[in-house]
């Protein structure tokens, strides 16, 4: 914190009781001033070019659903060094994770006692913010998920690159559903063939089943390539 100065807090919330509350909260710590108060996301945009401060307390539903996560995003692109908190009544894992994904630096869900919500604020300004568990949880959830999946497409990839003409065609049909006989038939070749080619790619992809392989291409999103 700069010496002999405030931490400086702005908060948007479109509930007027729990805003002046809020405010309220903020104006009788020793160490932070009300710096503004916004009650839509376009106020709190307003309000953050007009003046300088240190920390945002931002309301998630205000006009919209995800208006205070859409204010996130257009504040961090004029004034990147904000410190953007959170503090709203969803808990649901899509919205924590929309809203971090915005540059926010912590998660408060409502109703926390007022030092809880302080200590909050103190950390997010000295950048030494310690999410809460379940935030932590779901956020290292999809860090892991989004990592397997950042591997799982340099293995496809590579993989792809080894398909023979033959293999990619068999690779469209079962994206298309069809089953081993409609394959054959579709192709005018015995059916063991069809079987033969399956076990190739079976070993190239590492995979047990076919299924397997159309999974992993749709949840990739990489259908494209066998177009």
């Amino acid at each position: 914190m700069r010496e002999m100065e405030k931490i400086r807090v702005m908060i948007a919330e479109d509930m007027p009781l729990l805003r002046e509350d809020v405010c309220d909260v903020i104006g009788r710590a020793g160490d932070m001033e009300v710096a503004g108060s916004a009650a839509s996301s376009q106020e709190i945009c307003a309000l953050a070019r007009e003046r300088e401060c240190d920390v945002i307390l931002m309301d998630i539903e205000m006009e919209t659903m995800q208006a205070g996560i859409i204010a996130a995003e257009a504040i961090h692109q004029f004034r990147p060094g904000v410190k953007i908190v959170f503090l709203t009544a969803h808990e649901t894992e899509d919205v924590i994770l929309s809203a971090m994904a915005s540059g926010a630096v912590d998660y408060v869900v409502k109703g926390c006692e007022d030092e809880v919500l302080l200590d909050h604020i103190r950390r997010a300004h000295t950048d030494q913010t310690t999410l809460e568990q379940n935030v932590r949880q779901i956020v290292m959830r999809e860090y892991t998920r989004l990592h397997q999946s950042e591997r799982s497409l340099i293995f496809f990839i590579s993989n792809v690159a080894r398909l023979t003409p033959a293999e990619r065609e068999l690779v469209r049909l079962l994206l298309q559903g069809l089953k081993v006989q409609e394959i054959a038939t579709a192709r005018c070749v015995e059916l063991v063939t069809v079987k033969t080619q399956i076990k190739g790619l079976l070993n190239k992809f590492g995979c047990s089943r076919t299924k397997e392989i159309v999974t992993m291409i749709r949840q990739l999103g990489l259908e494209h390539l066998f177009l």
